[in-house]
């Protein structure tokens, strides 16, 4: 598979990858240093969404596996569809960093823009998809079908360092659709997993109700959670929550998605979300 991974991508000739430092784009962007060499660069996006640690950490792999690293910062939060946060608010966040990574592509010659979504990802709820087709970005991992397992498996075989590192979407996936995405919810957010994390919590979510950030810690630290649950709820409260809890279930990925809209606007027209062919232009190839 890593073979045919890179035959791939080396048959652009060029690439930007879209680069988080989650296991999936670190993945590809490895691929990338290994079929493209000199021709391969990651980007990484700096916003108020972006989890604390997680610039650090994607410059730690970068490093490791030997590709160009430069950032860009986007300003998803000027936009009031992302603000909204209906259930298309990520179609809007990628629509900025795929339009600002485009563009860039476009310019300095680069002849494609990888993202690390895996073949998971179009059996779940992925409105970004619908934005990363409209502006042509690739999805190598995709597109022969690797699965999340197999992009851990692949990523440990090529000693990326994040090949085990819990996923870590955008700050804004912890507010349910219909609240507001606003700099101070993001900033309360943060916060409260930052202090999480630093009483020894790997894998966890702090969700934004309101007044209450309720945590979501992974099956394995859940039992150790309840037992430290003044500390933990004392930190999500320092964090400048009123009230703070400990979700009795383990941590499930999506299960905001599970809640009803509220405040949503039904009245405004969404993007559309249909699959297209051809979508985008090719950026001009790299000299």
């Amino acid at each position: 598979m890593v073979e045919r991974l890179e035959q791939r991508i080396a048959g652009l000739g060029s690439a930007i990858v879209a680069f988080s430092g989650g296991v999936d784009s670190s993945l590809v962007a490895a691929l990338a240093a290994r079929a493209l060499g000199d021709d391969a660069l990651a980007i990484t996006a700096i916003s108020p969404a972006l989890a604390h640690g997680e610039l650090d950490g994607a410059q730690r792999v970068a490093e490791a596996i030997g590709i160009a690293h430069e950032t860009i910062t986007t300003d998803e939060l000027a936009s009031e569809d992302y603000r909204r946060n209906d259930r298309h608010r990520c179609f809007h966040c990628k629509t900025e960093l795929y339009g600002r990574l485009t563009e860039m592509a476009s310019k300095r010659g680069y002849s494609a823009v990888l993202s690390g979504a895996n073949a998971d990802d179009a059996g779940d709820w992925r409105p970004g998809l619908q934005a990363a087709e409209d502006h042509g970005v690739l999805h190598p991992l995709l597109e022969l079908g690797v699965t999340k397992r197999q992009v851990r498996e692949l990523a440990a075989a090529l000693n990326v360092p994040s090949a085990d590192k819990p996923a870590s979407p955008c700050l804004a996936s912890r507010i349910p659709y219909g609240t507001p995405v606003e700099l101070t919810t993001l900033q309360r957010i943060d916060a409260a997993e930052k202090a999480v994390k630093a009483l020894g919590y790997r894998e966890l979510r702090v969700r934004h109700h309101g007044d209450l950030g309720r945590l979501e810690v992974g099956r394995e630290e859940l039992a150790r959670a309840k037992r430290q649950s003044e500390a933990i709820e004392r930190a999500i409260r320092g964090a400048g929550y009123d009230r703070a809890e400990i979700d009795p279930k383990p941590f499930r990925s999506g299960s905001l998605n599970q809640l009803p809209v509220w405040n949503a606007d039904s009245s405004v027209a969404h993007p559309r979300m249909t699959r297209q062919t051809g979508a985008g232009s090719p950026p001009a190839p790299r000299r």
